[in-house]
């Protein structure tokens, strides 16, 4: 579980990160997504309209973090809804979240 929110804080100080829903389905649209983490915490609806739209523009959603741990990982406050947009850290998330290191 550290490995991978310390990869999505990496991500977010070189400029990787998109926070917000709108934000991120608005990128997701132009294929500038490559994994979507929403908070288990996050609304039922919310949850449900990310995970649609990962699944129309095969992009997997990760639910296991709360999001005191996006949050936190991120440096920043109430973080629901993160779009990742560089595919070689997508890659070492992948590793990890396959390793099993939750």
């Amino acid at each position: 579980m550290e490995k991978v929110l310390n990869y999505l804080g990496i991500a977010r100080r070189a400029g990787f990160i998109v926070m917000g829903t709108d934000a991120v389905l608005d990128n997701l649209r132009f294929g500038k997504i490559k994994m979507i983490f929403v908070a288990s915490d996050s609304s039922q609806a919310t949850i449900e309209k990310v995970e649609k739209k990962g699944i129309y523009y095969h992009i997997p959603v990760i639910k296991k973090y709360s999001t005191d741990e996006l949050s936190q990982a991120l440096g920043t406050q109430n973080s629901k809804v993160i779009g990742l947009k560089d595919p070689g850290i997508k890659k070492a998330i992948k590793v990890e979240l396959e390793r099993g290191d939750l």
